[in-house]
């Protein structure tokens, strides 16, 4: 997955820190870098006098530089017109358009220089548009936009229908995800997509943008930390991690759990989601009782060596069970990773990071 970060010249970070930002995001193979350039409360004299040694760092790298297009912007790059040629030299390789371009303006547009949507507003007239027009979807992509205000993030259901629409045209999409390391001004109140992911971790946000089919992921606040950015650069379509309370005390389920990545068989119980590997790798070690105890939805569960021929077999309980003195409780999915659980299916792949 290629995801971002975001900078904003002239507002929360000092130019060193902004630095700081590229050169971690280089470290750990982020290749993209979206920027607003006509944000109301930016400095204006530090933007300008900050933009082009912050291009010329992104473009040394090789990173995708995003950024919006507007009279204002050009006029920050001296430019009287929309130069593509000019604003590539800059280190501007992605355009990102939202109103006042025409579809024949952008089919053109997409012959000379990649070209960004807001994923959020766009329509199937204005594809099919783009299509008669001779667009090269290839140069398009589109990134949802992100919401500062408490109550103003998208809902999942929208999210999911505008990708399913997009992909349709074979266009890729991203969207935002908070950190509030430093919540960017003047709100700080976060920069997710989603209203659902203000206040939470970029970890759990992320990879519910990936299971919502979202091809690229951004963190839309102004100073990540670098735990979070190497959680952007590690996240993964081939499985989805689910942090969890360690509730165990033997070493060798410790170890299981942690050494190994999980499936979900196919034959999905009502009850619970069952793990096809468990019962293998628990073959010849004996789990003795431990901690038995009801089950609640979101615990791991591994039966214990009085649960006969079923000795190992592992579980995510999805409805509440009784106590089963067979049944050990070995951990349980921390609340803000509980939304994901929805979307685990058949042949889904889970890696467990215990906490």
């Amino acid at each position: 997955m290629q995801n971002g970060i975001s900078l904003y010249l002239g507002l929360d970070n000092t130019p060193e820190e902004n630095m700081q930002l590229i050169e971690t995001a280089h470290k750990y193979g982020i290749k993209r870098i979206f920027t607003s350039l006509h944000i109301p409360e930016t400095d204006t004299a530090a933007l300008q006098s900050e933009l082009q040694t912050v291009l010329q760092k992104a473009r040394i790298y090789n990173m995708e530089v995003i950024s919006d297009v507007s009279p204002h912007t050009l006029s920050l790059l001296n430019l009287a017109k929309l130069d593509t040629e000019a604003l590539q030299q800059f280190g501007i390789s992605t355009v990102r358009l939202d109103f006042g371009y025409g579809e024949k303006e952008i089919a053109a547009l997409s012959k000379r220089i990649k070209v960004q949507f807001n994923a959020s507003t766009l329509t199937k007239e204005l594809l099919d548009n783009l299509q008669f027009y001779q667009t090269d979807f290839h140069c398009i992509d589109a990134l949802h936009n992100f919401y500062p205000r408490e109550g103003t993030g998208l809902s999942e259901a929208f999210l999911q229908k505008q990708n399913k629409l997009l992909h349709a045209y074979g266009v890729q999409t991203a969207a935002f995800v908070p950190s509030y390391n430093r919540a960017r001004s003047p709100i700080k109140k976060g920069l997710p997509t989603l209203e659902a992911h203000r206040y939470k971790p970029v970890s759990s946000a992320a990879q519910q943008l990936v299971m919502l089919e979202t091809d690229s992921v951004f963190i839309g606040d102004s100073l990540p930390t670098e735990k979070e950015m190497k959680i952007l650069a590690d996240l993964t379509t081939d499985y989805t991690t689910l942090k969890i309370k360690c509730l165990t005390q033997n070493q060798f389920v410790k170890n299981m759990l942690t050494e190994n990545i999980f499936t979900v068989r196919v034959d999905g119980a009502e009850m619970a989601l069952r793990l096809q590997e468990g019962r293998v790798l628990c073959r010849g070690e004996k789990i003795y009782p431990e901690y038995t105890a009801k089950r609640k939805c979101g615990m791991i569960t591994l039966d214990n060596m009085n649960s006969g021929r079923y000795a190992g077999e592992l579980q995510i309980v999805m409805k509440g069970q009784e106590l089963d003195k067979s049944v050990n409780v070995i951990g349980k999915v921390l609340e803000c990773d509980m939304i994901l659980l929805k979307y685990l299916q058949a042949n889904s792949k889970i890696k467990i990071e215990l906490v």
